[in-house]
């Protein structure tokens, strides 16, 4: 079973409309998938009970209160939408648990500053440190053109997180999220939308 945790330090970044659109991705693919929601605010769960019964299908994993029960099989994915403010022993034991760490962060120098700090504590597990886990550094509302995305993929670049892609700030994803669907369930959204995720599927396909 892969084990994906999507999180950040930095609150606002879109950490739950990747998990739900990571799921829904790979779920649509005919995968086996599992979101498991580890947020007291159990965004990621109220999106699953909206989601429509004729969409493929996303099991759901509460892992809010602090257990972190797994499904029988070895076949499959979960999806971990991550707390805020991954400290401590909390962030050790879901960072133990993860093949992939995903972190959205905005393009803006308050973002980056936090989120660089995030990254440096988040090395420094031994998970991290000793290569079982890679850590996919995402900018996430995006909008093109703009000097700050430039900024923001030379630190990341310097900092030796490059970016693994970019999310453009589209309309539709707040849509998505009142519905219970995503970009890629049907009818799916265009192919230039569509493309910007496609980095980090394979990255962690």
């Amino acid at each position: 079973m892969r084990r994906i945790l999507i999180v950040n330090g930095k609150g606002g970044c879109g950490k739950t409309t990747f998990a739900t659109t990571l799921a829904a991705a790979f779920s649509a693919q005919g995968k086996r998938v599992f979101l498991a929601d580890a947020d007291r605010q159990r965004s990621s769960l109220g999106w699953l009970k909206r989601r429509p019964q004729s969409l493929p299908v996303i099991h759901a994993l509460d892992w809010s209160k602090g257990s972190h029960d797994m499904p029988d099989g070895r076949q499959g994915f979960i999806f971990i939408d991550g707390p805020g403010g991954l400290r401590g022993e909390r962030a050790k034991d879901l960072v133990a648990e993860a093949d992939d760490i995903v972190v959205p962060l905005m393009p803006s120098a308050f973002d980056w500053e936090a989120t660089a700090s995030f990254l440096r504590r988040l090395s420094q597990l031994k998970r991290i440190r000793k290569g079982k886990a890679d850590i996919l550094v995402v900018a996430n509302r995006v909008r093109r053109g703009r000097a700050d995305l430039t900024l923001l993929q030379q630190q990341a670049q310097g900092a030796g997180f490059p970016l693994v892609t970019e999310i453009a700030d589209r309309v539709t994803y707040a849509r998505h999220a009142a519905s219970g669907s995503s970009v890629f369930d049907p009818p799916a959204a265009s192919a230039d939308v569509l493309a910007q995720w496609h980095p980090l599927i394979q990255a962690i396909d």
